[in-house]
């Protein structure tokens, strides 16, 4: 009697033990799988000087990868100019004071680009010789050459963002790839990124993105009612999946207003995100996360910080 109890005991021990080990197995399969998805929010910062500073972007802790918006004029044989609204004036030289700001993101982790272009401003590449000077004066006065004066001071830019929105599409191949190899003749990294409109190819980014530099690719599915969230989930998702299959050697990001105000469409409510949309391209392989435009409607509408974890 005593033995039958004993080895009773022994088996419903063993289906215990056995029972908590397929338990651990699930659930560390659940977290690989979950985590395996897991992605990063990226922001503009620079063009509204109600948004806070670059350092105190940094400090909320939501963000990932911070674009300094813009410089503006570059190319075609015009001086370069920087323009960060009401933040600082370069000319001036009181930009120089954000380089404190700039290695306090770093420090993080946070990674800090500089973006060329925007939707306003001069800027067109005229040549192979024009594309070249300009990557020699990107690498001097924000990389890690030297210049006597550099708009942001000393900091060293992680990378450049490619925000190219007008002005023709020649020669943006050929500035990624001198941007890549003045970072490789340094030994150093210089990251490319990129955002094109969502519908595909993009029109000035397009010759670009064919070259497979550019690290982080953050598609704008905002103000392309034919691919933003006005089209549906199923809209959105079809686009998506032409960008993540196109683009497998990048990590890409859904582009999107961070309220109804900072875009004509494609705003997408939280709950609708995280429940219906993130759902539905947070599958691809390379898939990183979400872009907001920008910190300053971000900063009002709390919308990084509400998506964030499911992100």
């Amino acid at each position: 009697m005593n033995e039958a109890f004993a080895n009773r005991h022994r088996q419903s021990t063993m289906a215990s033990h056995n029972l908590t080990s397929l338990l651990l197995v699930a659930l560390f399969a659940f977290a690989f799988a979950a985590g395996s998805h897991a992605g990063s929010i990226a922001v503009y910062w620079g063009q509204n000087g109600n948004e806070g500073g670059l350092a105190d972007t940094c400090n909320t802790g939501i963000y990932s990868y911070v674009m300094l918006s813009f410089l503006t004029t570059f190319g075609n044989g015009q001086t370069p100019v920087l323009n960060l609204a009401g933040h600082c004036d370069p000319p001036s030289g009181t930009c120089t004071s954000l380089s404190s700001d700039i290695r306090a993101c770093q420090s993080q982790g946070i990674k800090v680009l500089l973006s060329l272009g925007g939707a306003s401003g001069s800027y067109s590449l005229s040549s192979s010789d024009d594309a070249a000077s300009v990557a020699t004066y990107l690498w001097d006065n924000y990389l890690g050459g030297s210049s006597s004066s550099r708009p942001l001071g000393d900091a060293v830019l992680d990378g450049i963002d490619f925000d190219i929105e007008h002005g023709g599409p020649d020669h943006y191949d050929e500035l990624a790839k001198q941007l890549s190899d003045l970072g490789n003749q340094a030994g150093t990294k210089v990251y490319l990124s990129a955002a094109p409109q969502c519908p595909y190819p993009d029109q000035s980014l397009g010759t670009a993105l064919q070259t497979a530099l550019f690290d982080y690719v953050w598609v704008q599915f905002y103000n392309n009612p034919s691919c933003d969230y006005s089209s549906g989930v199923s809209g959105l998702s079809s686009a998506w999946g032409t960008w993540t299959s196109s683009l497998p050697s990048s990590t890409v990001f859904l582009g999107l207003p961070a309220s109804q105000d900072a875009a004509g469409s494609g705003y997408i409510p939280p709950d609708d995100l995280t429940s219906q949309v993130l759902p539905a391209i947070n599958t691809a392989s390379n898939y990183g996360g979400i872009m907001l435009w920008s910190r300053y409607y971000d900063l009002n509408s709390g919308y990084g910080a509400a998506v964030k974890s499911s992100v």
